[in-house]
């Protein structure tokens, strides 16, 4: 299974300890994932810093773009997914394909759909004729740690 992470344009294998990844049913290891190394992090991070001046600049069509084609692969992979998943979380994979995975392509699907409803509140009329409007756009790169684990 590839298990490397995307820093810039490129793949590469985490450079720390491996972490065993446990069936919880069984307790096998279902594969040994390297971690991040301090170095790799801040060059992640310097990518999207990089990256962010361009994307910041994407319309709203080519966001949405990007969004449902990310769907669209989930769920040609669902198979795929579905298997790895049940494996991680010692759940049945009937239970992954028909609930998880479609409730994870909808998420992206109900995104890309509202990345083109540009959100703004009207601030009233400064200039006769002109509405004034507050938009609140994107102003850099966020580190964090998501405690997410539905779906998928």
């Amino acid at each position: 299974m590839d298990t490397e992470m995307l820093i810039g344009a490129g793949f590469e294998t985490g450079t720390e300890a491996e972490e065993d990844i446990l069936n919880p049913k069984t307790g096998e290891t279902i594969l040994h994932l390297p971690e991040a190394g301090s170095d790799q992090i801040d060059r992640a991070v310097g990518a999207a810093e990089k990256a962010f001046a361009s994307w910041s600049r994407t319309t709203p069509a080519q966001r949405s773009n990007y969004l449902l084609r990310i769907a669209d692969r989930i769920e040609a992979e669902a198979d795929t997914f579905s298997a790895l998943e049940a494996l991680n979380c010692g759940k049945p994979v009937n239970a992954v394909k028909n609930d998880e995975i479609p409730a994870i392509v909808d998420c992206y699907r109900f995104f890309a759909g509202a990345v083109r409803c540009i959100p703004g509140n009207a601030a009233g009329e400064y200039l006769p004729g002109h509405t004034s409007m507050i938009r609140r756009d994107p102003i850099g790169i966020v580190a964090s740690i998501a405690p997410w684990n539905y779906p998928l």
